[in-house]
């Protein structure tokens, strides 16, 4: 979320000495040049003059805002409020501090009295609307943000918030529109020409090809901006069906995000062995067999066709999709955190009651996606690692075991720039290794839980989508429902923004790239195909 800079003391100055305000004044100046150290030395002299000036505490809010301290810049937001600074600018920084913190309702109501307080404050409406799409309000956030735009039109992240907005809502032409409002403003806006790439269903034409190989090869350009736009790039020359163009600009963009990032393809490996290791002894009898049998995981890489599946679940009246949610890797990472060691080196001295615990704990920070259904899917990209540990907290639970032709997935990912994490996937190299401990820790899991795990091929779902649908929910225990087959017609948010726009369209067959580039990707096909030493 996004603060206001320093405004100018407003009346709250009034009654405090020359010395005060000249204090208060070097404090906005620092935090104006992003120096809360220098602005809380000030501002603490200020204080020793002034117990009770609104204003001071107010700007030390904004220092702990700058150092990442949400939890302290409430308190002292808190008491400027008290001290009778009830403001739009003090309102709004409550808010943000509050959600940073964690606490949505309250930031959210905080930010609406911003609103309120000052109507025509775009940025207030902004901070609104961003939190709102955080907690997946995707409609209440399109209004607070596009109320932004009305009071500031020039407000570029209001913009492409709204429009990221609409993707997650389906509303493809209206979101397309923002962003090319954005990149009309601005023809150089990285991030606008990325978004507009990565709906995958809207083409990039001849002319915006133009635009970004001029915006691409322009000198002292962020890396992250060139990044951005390398990716975009090279999504248009494809369309163009310059394939060839479009893997050199692919393969340079990717070599500068991997320059970013650390990845180390031999401990990831070192950890699918100890993964392996760690659940190749029998697991304790669980309690209670049937915990979990409201939960759907589906276990995949990136890229593989798992948002699809979601839908087609989802599409389902008592099915509700929870998208990638981080319930499991947290309930894991705090287990590992009270027994002082990392996951799964705990795991031989689990107790049937611990994973009975956990599992508990799974389904108590889950509760919200049973509101209204029965059954929920998780989709974290990290289930297929996590599959021996689920199947010990959740015995009941399905898992669908999604996965793709083994090029096809690895350049799919290699095509995609990620909003976080998945830094194995910016060298062809890496994704092969990582695709590679992804299969065979998969064919591991078949093997020790037959029977609790479907295996499903994306392919095969394209090739016959009415019989693999069919034996997807048979799996899961679901009644046939027509509306699974056309998924695309659902209305749901989707988070994954990289498959938003294509599961709102029928079920295509002609998602497969690698054919165009068969020779830039027979290293990769060697790879793959090649055993470890």
């Amino acid at each position: 979320m996004a603060a206001d800079r320093p405004h100018p003391p407003l009346d709250r100055t009034a009654g405090l000495s020359a010395a005060a305000r000249r204090l208060l004044d070097e404090a906005g100046k620092a935090l104006s040049r992003s120096d809360p150290d220098a602005a809380e030395r000030s501002l603490t002299g200020v204080l020793a003059m002034a117990p009770s000036a609104a204003e001071a505490y107010r700007l030390l809010g904004v220092a702990n805002q700058m150092r990442g301290d949400h939890a302290t810049a409430v308190t002292h937001l808190r008491r400027s409020l008290a001290l009778g600074s009830h403001d739009a600018i003090t309102m709004m920084g409550l808010g943000i501090s509050l959600h940073e913190s964690g606490d949505a309702d309250e930031a959210i109501a905080s930010l609406r009295q911003a609103c309120t307080l000052a109507p025509d404050m775009a940025s207030a409406w902004y901070n609104l609307g961003k939190a709102l799409k955080v907690q997946l309000r995707r409609e209440e956030a399109c209004e607070a943000l596009q109320q932004a735009l009305a009071v500031d039109g020039a407000h570029t992240l209001a913009r492409i918030s709204l429009a990221d907005a609409m993707v997650g809502l389906g509303r493809i032409a209206d979101a397309v529109t923002e962003y090319r409002e954005v990149v009309r403003r601005h023809p150089e806006h990285a991030d606008a020409w990325y978004a507009l790439a990565n709906l995958k269903t809207e083409p990039l034409s001849s002319d915006d090809t133009i635009r970004l190989q001029r915006a691409f090869r322009k000198p002292n350009v962020p890396a992250d901006a060139r990044v951005s736009l390398g990716f975009a790039l090279a999504k248009a020359l494809e369309d163009q069906a310059q394939y060839a163009e479009a893997f050199d600009v692919l393969r340079e963009a990717n070599a500068l995000k991997r320059r970013q990032v650390h990845w180390n393809a031999a401990v990831e490996r070192a950890y699918v062995d100890a993964i392996m290791a760690a659940f190749d002894r029998p697991l304790p009898t669980p309690m209670d067999p049937e915990l979990g049998n409201e939960v759907i995981f589906i276990a995949s890489l990136p890229r593989s066709g798992s948002t699809l599946i979601e839908q087609i679940l989802a599409s389902h009246p008592k099915v509700e999709g929870a998208d990638e949610i981080v319930d499991l890797p947290q309930v894991l990472e705090a287990e590992s955190k009270r027994r002082k060691q990392p996951f799964p080196n705990w795991v031989a001295n689990a107790t049937a009651d611990d994973w009975a615990r956990l599992g508990r704990e799974y389904l108590a920070r889950t509760a919200r996606w049973r509101e209204q259904r029965p059954l929920f899917t998780d989709k974290n990209m990290l289930n297929w690692e996590h599959v021996g540990a689920l199947l010990a907290m959740l015995p009941g639970a399905r898992i669908v075991n999604c996965h793709r032709d083994a090029v096809e997935t690895c350049f799919a990912c290699y095509r995609q720039l990620f909003s976080n994490g998945s830094h194995f996937s910016y060298d062809l190299d890496d994704m092969a290794s990582y695709y590679k401990d992804f299969a065979r820790l998969s064919r591991y899991w078949q093997q020790h839980y037959p029977g609790q795990i479907l295996d499903f091929s994306y392919e095969a779902l394209l090739a016959d989508p009415e019989t693999q649908t069919r034996r997807l929910l048979d799996f899961c225990n679901l009644p046939f429902d027509p509306a699974c087959l056309n998924f695309h017609k659902t209305s749901r948010v989707v988070l994954s923004t990289a498959s938003a726009a294509q599961v709102r369209q029928p079920l295509r067959k002609d998602t497969a790239r690698s054919a165009h580039y068969a020779k830039q990707l027979e290293p990769l096909r060697t790879h793959l195909t090649k055993d470890r030493p």
